[in-house]
C-alpha cells in the first residue's frame, strides 16, 4: 500500500455510512507490512474455503450500526436490574466498602475482557464475534462449544427478563403475567427482525433513559446524605461507621466472616457486568469497525466504571447494610436501595419512577440478549456448527430464522406462572452468571492464542488495526481471576445451613456443559488445535488494507460534546 493511502483514513472493512461520530481518529496505518516467510498467506485461490468465505464476508457485510449505537448497545445490555435492584442484597451481604471494592475489582477485570474483544474484533469484525474468532485462533471445537453455550445462556435470559418485567409491573397492576410476557416478548422479536439500524436507535434511546435515571438517583442520594430531604436529617458517613464498612456474612465471626461477605458480593457483581463484551457480536453490522469498536471499548469501560462505582458508593451512603428492607422484597422496586432510602427520607413517588425504568431496563437487557443469541447462532451456522437454514436473512440482512429460534424459548416464561416467579428468575440468573464466567474465560483463551500467534508469525501488534494496552498481562489476570470465581461461585451453599441443590446446580452446571460440548465435538469431528503458525492473521490484515475506512474529520465546537453519547 503506498504512503498516499493514508488520505483514505484508517484501513477497515468497507462500511461506508456515517463513521464520523466522535472526535478525531487516533488510528493510522502508513503502509502494509512485509510478509514473513513463515506466515500463512491465503490468496483468493487458497485451499481453505472457510477462510476465503470469511474474507468475503468481511469485505461485503451490510453495516448499519454507528459508533453511538455500538456504545449504547453495550451500556444497555449492562445497566439493568443488576444495578437498580440487586445492589440492595449485595449491600446487605458485603457492606458499603465491600460493595464498592467488589464492583471496582470486577470492573477492572471486565476492562481486560473488553480490550481483548476490541483488539480481536477490530481485525476480524465477523458476525458472531468471539465464537468465530475461536474457529481461527484456537480450535473449531471451542467455537462450537462456546457458541452453543452463549446461545443457550442468552436464550435463557429472555424468559427470565420477561418474567422480571411481569413481576415488576405487578407494582401497579395485577394482570396475568402471561399477558405481559406475550406482549413484551412479541415486541422483542419484532425489534430484532427489523433493520439493525432500527435496533440501534431503540437501544440508544433506552440507554439514555437508564443514564438519566442513574444521574437522577445519584443526585437524590447526595441530597439525602446532605440532609436536603423532606425530613432534613443529615446522614453523611453514618452507615460506614455503624454498622460498619463490611458485614459478618452468615454470622461467621471475625475477619473471615467479613471476607466471605466481600467474596459473596464479588461473585454476584459479575452478573451486573455481563454482556459488556457485546460490542463484538454485531461486528459484521458495525460501520467502520476498526475505529468504532476500539473507541467503544475505551469509552464504555470508563462510563461503566463511573456509573457503577459512583452509584454503589452512593448506595452505601444512603442505606444501612443492616436495613431489613434490603432483603424483605423479592420482585419489585421495594427492594431497590434507592426506593428504600427515598422512603426513609420521606420522598414519595420514587418507587414508581424506579419501577418504570427497571421495566425498560429488563426489556432492554432481553433485547441485547436477543441480539447476542441470534448473531451467535447465525455465526455458528456460518461455521457449519448449526443447521444451514439459520444462515437465511431477510431483505434487511437480519437472520430472521435465528431470531425466531432464539425468541421461541421465551415460552419458558409461561412455566413460571404456577411457581414463585422471583425464585425461578434468580435460578435463571445464576445459570446466566456461570455462563458469563465461562464466556469471559474463553474470550481470554482466544485472545492469548491470537497474541502468541502474532509472536510466532513475526507479526508486530503495531501492524494491527488497534492494540489494547497492558497485554498479555491483563488477559492472564482476567483468565485466572474468572476461573477462580467460577470455581468458588457457589461456595455459600457449603456453609452450614445454606445447602441448596438449585444453587449448586445453577452455579456449576456450565462447567460440565462446556466440557461435554468441547470434547464431544472434538471427538466427533476429530478437530485439532490450530497451530500458532497456521492462524490466518496475515490474511485478515490483507483484507483490512484492501478495504480502507473513510477518513474521519475532527469534531469542532459543540460537536465535541458528543463524547458523552457517541
Amino acid at each position: 500500500m503506498p504512503e498516499s493511502s493514508n488520505q483514505h483514513g484508517v484501513g477497515g472493512f468497507g462500511g461506508g455510512g456515517e463513521g464520523g461520530e466522535g472526535g478525531g481518529s487516533e488510528l493510522t496505518i502508513n503502509a502494509a507490512p512485509p510478509v514473513a516467510d513463515h506466515c500463512p498467506v491465503l490468496s483468493e485461490d487458497g485451499e481453505d474455503l472457510k477462510v476465503r468465505r470469511a474474507f468475503e464476508e468481511l469485505a461485503h457485510a451490510k453495516r448499519g450500526l454507528k459508533q453511538r449505537h455500538i456504545q449504547m448497545i453495550a451500556l444497555a445490555g449492562t445497566i439493568g436490574t443488576g444495578l437498580f435492584l440487586a445492589t440492595g442484597k449485595a449491600l446487605a451481604n458485603g457492606g458499603p466498602l465491600g460493595l464498592v471494592l467488589s464492583y471496582g475489582i470486577v470492573g477492572m477485570l471486565m476492562c481486560a475482557v473488553v480490550l481483548s474483544v476490541a483488539e480481536l474484533s477490530a481485525l476480524v469484525p465477523l458476525s458472531g464475534g468471539i465464537v468465530r474468532h475461536a474457529e481461527w485462533f484456537v480450535d473449531p471445537a471451542l467455537s462450537f462449544a462456546q457458541g452453543w453455550n452463549s446461545t443457550y445462556a442468552n436464550a435463557i435470559l429472555l424468559p427470565a427478563e420477561m418474567v422480571a418485567c411481569a413481576v415488576i409491573i405487578d407494582y401497579w397492576s395485577h394482570v396475568n403475567h402471561a399477558v405481559w410476557i406475550t406482549v413484551l416478548g412479541g415486541l422483542l422479536i419484532f425489534s430484532n427482525v427489523l433493520l439493525i439500524s432500527v435496533y440501534g436507535e431503540l437501544e440508544f434511546v433506552l440507554a439514555m433513559v437508564k443514564i438519566a435515571l442513574i444521574i437522577g438517583v445519584n443526585v437524590m442520594s447526595i441530597c439525602i446524605t446532605a440532609g436536603a430531604g423532606p425530613r432534613g436529617e443529615s446522614i453523611g458517613f453514618r452507615f460506614w461507621r455503624t454498622p460498619g464498612p463490611f458485614v459478618q456474612y452468615a454470622g461467621i465471626p471475625g475477619s473471615w466472616g467479613r471476607f466471605v461477605g466481600f467474596w459473596r458480593v464479588l461473585v454476584s457483581a459479575a452478573y451486573a457486568f455481563s454482556n459488556v463484551e457485546n460490542i463484538s457480536v454485531a461486528g459484521a453490522e458495525t460501520q467502520n469497525p476498526r475505529r468504532n469498536i476500539p473507541r467503544a471499548a475505551r469509552r464504555v469501560f470508563w462510563r461503566i466504571m463511573v456509573f457503577y462505582l459512583v452509584t454503589v458508593f452512593c448506595i452505601g451512603l444512603i442505606v444501612s447494610s443492616s436495613d431489613p428492607a434490603l432483603t424483605a422484597h423479592t420482585g419489585d422496586a421495594g427492594a431497590s436501595p434507592f426506593a428504600i432510602a427515598a422512603t426513609n427520607a420521606g420522598i414519595k413517588a420514587v418507587p414508581s419512577i424506579i419501577n418504570a425504568v427497571v421495566v425498560t431496563s429488563a426489556w432492554s437487557a432481553a433485547n441485547s440478549a436477543m441480539l447476542v443469541g441470534t448473531r451467535t447462532l447465525y455465526g455458528l451456522a456460518l461455521e457449519g456448527h448449526a443447521p444451514r437454514f439459520f444462515k437465511r436473512t431477510n431483505r434487511f440482512g437480519t437472520p430472521w430464522l435465528s431470531v425466531t429460534a432464539v425468541g421461541s424459548l421465551m415460552v419458558l416464561g409461561y412455566l413460571t406462572l404456577s411457581s414463585a416467579a422471583s425464585v425461578v428468575f434468580e435460578w435463571m440468573q445464576a445459570l446466566v452468571s456461570a455462563a458469563s464466567f465461562v464466556h469471559w474465560i474463553n474470550i481470554e483463551i482466544v485472545y492469548l492464542r491470537f497474541y502468541y500467534g502474532c509472536k510466532a508469525q513475526g507479526i508486530s501488534r503495531d501492524e494491527l488495526p488497534w492494540k489494547g494496552p497492558f497485554q498479555p498481562y491483563a488477559a492472564w489476570a482476567a483468565l485466572v481471576s474468572f476461573t477462580v470465581l467460577l470455581i468458588t461461585g457457589a461456595f455459600f451453599v457449603f456453609i452450614d445451613g445454606h445447602w441448596s441443590v438449585q444453587g449448586f446446580v445453577s452455579s456449576y452446571f456450565n462447567i460440565p456443559l462446556i466440557l461435554v460440548l468441547y470434547f464431544g465435538y472434538k471427538h466427533w469431528r476429530k478437530t485439532k488445535l490450530v497451530s500458532l503458525y497456521d492462524m490466518p492473521i496475515r490474511g485478515f490484515l490483507d483484507v483490512a488494507y484492501r478495504n480502507p475506512e473513510p477518513v474521519e474529520l475532527p469534531a469542532k465546537g459543540w460537536a465535541r460534546l458528543n463524547i458523552l453519547w457517541a
